[in-house]
Formats: C-alpha cells, structure tokens, sequence
C-alpha cells in the first residue's frame, strides 16, 4: 500500500502524517461497491472513498455499480460548490430561522427509494465545503434534512502526488470514510472496452503496448497523457477522422500524448494487413500473420466478431471456429489470451462447445509448466 492522501486541515504538506488505502483492481472495487449498496438498504452503511489519478475510471466504476442495481445516481461535484449548496439558504419564519433543502440532494419521491449520492472530486473542494458534508456523509443527514434509507454514499478524488488541485483531507472526514485506491488492471479494461464497443484496434495496440493504458508521471506534469479515459478519446477520433488521414495523427496525439499517438498511428496503419477476418470466423481460412503485433490485431477482431453473433446457432459456430484458430499462434500464450477475452466477453460458457476440448488439450503442456513452475 501507499500514501496517497495527507491528514491535515490545510493544503497538502510533506511533513503531514500520510494516509493509507487498499489498493484493488477496478473490477474488485466495483464488486465492494455492489456490496456496499446492498448492505447500505439493510442498514449497514459504511460510506467508501475512491482514491487514483486522473483518468483511471473512478467515477465510471461508481455510474457502474448504479447503472447495474438499476439505481438512480446523484454526482455532486464538491469542489464546483459552496458551503450553502449542500446546506441549505436560511430564511426567517416568525422569530426563528430555518434551512431550506438544496434539491439536488437525494429525495424519495423525486429521484427514488434506491440511489447512490457520489460526492466526486471531494478533496478538491474548500475546507468549508467538505466540513458541510461531514453531517451528511456520517450521519446521513444535514439539518433537518436526511438522506433516504435506501441511498448509499460513495466519494471519490485524486490523490495528492497526481498533479491535480487538491486539499489535505482532514482527520474528521477521513475517518468517516473506508478508502480504496483505484489500481489500472489491462484486463479489467479491455473487459469493459469490448462491451462498451471500443474499437478492436485500440483494444490489440494496448495488449500489444501494455505499459501505455495508463502512463502518467507528475513530475513531467503532462497535458495529454494516455489513461483508461483518454483511450476513449482516441477510439472516438478514430471515428471522428476516419477519411480525414491527415489529420488522424494530429488528433491522436491530442488524446494521449505526442509519443504515444504516434505509435498507435503506426499500429493502426499496419492493421491494414489482418488476414480476412470474416473467412476465419467461418473456419475458411486459417492464416496467420507473422507479425506479433497483427496477431493482437487479429485476436481483438476476433473476439468482436464472437460478441457480434452473441449465444445464438451461428455463434456457437463462429465459437468453435475460433477455438480452432487459437490453436495455431506461435505462442500459446496468445491463444490463452484469445479465448479468455472471449470467454469474458460473450457471457456464455465455451467449455460446452466440442472445439474447446481441442483447444483445451493444445495448451495442455503449457499449463502443466505453469503449474510446475509455481510450486518451486
């Protein structure tokens, strides 16, 4: 584990007392985060702090978790408010002053009985602003004012090495919170990349350059860097610049930086060379390209090509065909990789396709000396 936050009431300072977190992979924290909202419905509420750099997916993990029990979602950003957003304008009633509550705050009838409040950004936001969601984060209430039952309370911020405008987070607040960091894992985000439709040529350029999902240093104090979001960016102007070549480098490197545009450009312009990817789904043809990274190429477009046809008669088909296919990499490994990507994508089990016992048995030797080799 590491530091990645101060406890301190003013603004972050080397000599403050460091503040620890579990650090977990994306799909383990959405899973807590699925068990947190369960048990926040049954009174067992424990509100929890995502902590990461910027562009590694928090707030995305959080729509996530929502999206997935079918629950609405409130995403206040605490550092975009004042102190009165979150607790109310007072107004005088005969000799006494009341407090009136911010809409935007969770309410039963308005937004629903289930919900998850997000406070984003929540170390970036003025000490005067955090001390107002103190209430509201432990004692799910401000005021008069209470959160409903079924609501859940999650936050989320950048930790203080990242470059970003950030407050120490005081003793108080940290202590009301459990806190998580947010690791990048590649096959958490190729997972969801392939059901979010992400463009198969980015998905083989990261297998191929894995160290490039998330390359950010602080010290250089980069503008555009490659990250979990901004490879979203680069899979929209390939979209966006499709028949504007001249441009599709420029735009490249506004998403992830000069070094790394210009690498997936030169990926990109090679995956012109793929083998007939339609014949190999149709077990026609079983070309394979010597070049490593077209065989990524090839794996990725593959396992688009089994998503696409889903559970249905032809799919199984397609299923086995590539089975098949995983069994003629040079390297095996890139079999494995095919077939688990695919296994992750397709939402079905391929061990009841007759062509995954093949598969199966050619990597027999491969995983024996896995095994042998871990038990030294």
């Amino acid at each position: 584990m590491h530091a990645v936050g101060q406890v301190a009431d003013t603004r972050a300072s080397d000599h403050a007392i460091p503040l620890f977190t579990a650090i977990m992979r994306p799909s383990h924290i959405s899973a807590v985060l699925d068990r947190e909202f369960a048990a926040s419905a049954a009174g067992q509420r424990t509100p929890v702090m995502l902590w990461g750099p910027p562009g590694v997916g928090k707030s995305e993990i959080v729509a996530d978790v929502a999206a997935r029990n079918g629950a609405a979602l409130i995403d206040l950003r605490l550092s975009q408010l004042e102190p009165t957003d979150l607790r109310g304008i007072p107004f005088r009633v005969d000799d006494r002053v009341e407090w009136s509550v911010p809409a935007m705050l969770p309410n039963a009838a308005r937004h629903g009985e289930r919900g998850i409040l997000f406070l984003d950004e929540i170390n970036a936001a003025p000490p005067t602003v955090t001390a107002a969601a103190y209430q509201l984060i432990l004692d799910r209430r401000l005021g008069d004012y209470r959160l409903p039952e079924g609501w859940a309370v999650m936050a989320a911020g950048n930790r203080q090495g990242d470059r970003g405008v950030t407050y120490a987070m005081p003793a108080p607040l940290a202590n009301r919170l459990t806190h998580y960091d947010v690791d990048v894992h590649l096959d958490d985000w190729i997972a969801w990349a392939h059901g979010a439709g992400i463009d198969p040529r980015v998905i083989a350029f990261l297998r191929f350059r894995p160290e490039l999902l998330f390359d950010f240093d602080a010290a250089r104090n980069p503008i555009a860097f490659p990250s979990p979001r901004t490879w979203v960016f680069a899979h929209r102007a390939l979209i966006k610049f499709a028949d504007r070549v001249d441009l599709l480098l420029d735009a490249l490197q506004a998403c992830v930086g000069r070094a790394a545009g210009i690498e997936i450009k030169a990926f990109i312009d090679h995956m012109r060379q793929l083998p007939d990817i339609d014949a190999i789904a149709r077990g026609e043809t079983e070309s394979m390209p010597e070049a490593v990274d077209l065989q990524y190429g090839v794996a990725a477009a593959l396992v688009r090509r089994a998503m696409r046809v889903g559970g249905t008669a032809e799919g199984r088909g397609v299923c086995g065909n590539i089975l098949r296919y995983a069994q003629r990499f040079p390297q095996r490994e890139m079999g494995v990789m095919l077939v688990t990507d695919m296994q992750r994508s397709i939402g079905h089990p391929l061990i009841d396709l007759p062509e995954f016992q093949g598969w199966a048995d050619s990597i027999g030797e491969l995983l024996l000396f896995e095994r042998h080799t871990a038990g030294r």
